[in-house]
């Protein structure tokens, strides 16, 4: 499909995703259902204690896998062209943020649980493991850190929005040396095509760039 009828799709989705409420609705029910989810599973499991050399391992660990497993679900939505179907007005709303260089001032908070709306795979996630640690003799590291990639999914949100807004000496920092999402590492994926997909910090990108490569053309010409 040439790409201005592919424009012609975009633009349809939008207008229906601003030609009513349902969406943003949807959006909202699905922050609340990922926040009370992360709120009720780490309530669940804190009281297990595991020691702080554990706790630290299972949260490295849970870090790097968030940054590689949401990097892979923004290189799916960046490369998902399908405007028509059903949820064509969310992946065309998913792909605006393509276009807004610096992010509206908001309270972390705010963002946190707003931009939880966007993770509807989230759900199914932290669904999955509410049931996983009602097993008994699970690993109780492994349910740490299953917990924790559910909840820095959501953070990972937080370090993409100081990346776009944020002149903090501190966020600055954080990035430098891979904490926070970098803006130098980051601006890659604006500049270029098809390349580093990962919003936490940014370490799981060189994976994530061979497996784009190998799927998929780029965004900039495709969707």
């Amino acid at each position: 499909m040439e790409l201005s009828a592919k424009q012609q799709e975009f633009n349809a989705a939008m207008e229906r995703y601003n030609s009513g409420s349902r969406y943003k609705t949807f959006s909202t029910a699905v922050s609340i259902i990922n926040v009370s989810l992360q709120l009720y599973l780490l309530c669940r499991i804190w009281p297990q204690s595991i020691g702080a050399g554990r706790q630290l391992f299972s949260f490295i660990l849970a870090y790097f896998i968030t940054d590689f497993v949401n990097g892979l679900v923004h290189m799916y939505m960046d490369n998902n062209d399908r405007y028509n179907s059903p949820a064509g007005p969310l992946i065309a709303n998913f792909h605006m943020h393509h276009k807004i260089p610096q992010y509206r001032k908001r309270n972390l908070l705010v963002v946190y649980f707003m931009e939880s709306g966007s993770k509807i795979w989230l759900v199914g996630y932290l669904l999955a493991v509410l049931m996983l640690v009602g097993i008994p003799g699970l690993n109780p590291v492994a349910v740490y850190i299953l917990v924790y990639i559910g909840i820095l999914s959501s953070f990972a949100e937080i370090s993409h929005y100081l990346c776009h807004s944020s002149t903090s000496p501190i966020v600055d920092f954080l990035g430098k040396y891979g904490l926070l999402l970098s803006k130098r590492h980051h601006a890659r994926h604006h500049l270029q095509d098809n390349s580093n997909y990962a919003f936490l910090n940014g370490l799981s990108d060189p994976l994530i760039n061979l497996i784009a490569a190998t799927y998929y053309k780029g965004y900039k010409h495709n969707s």
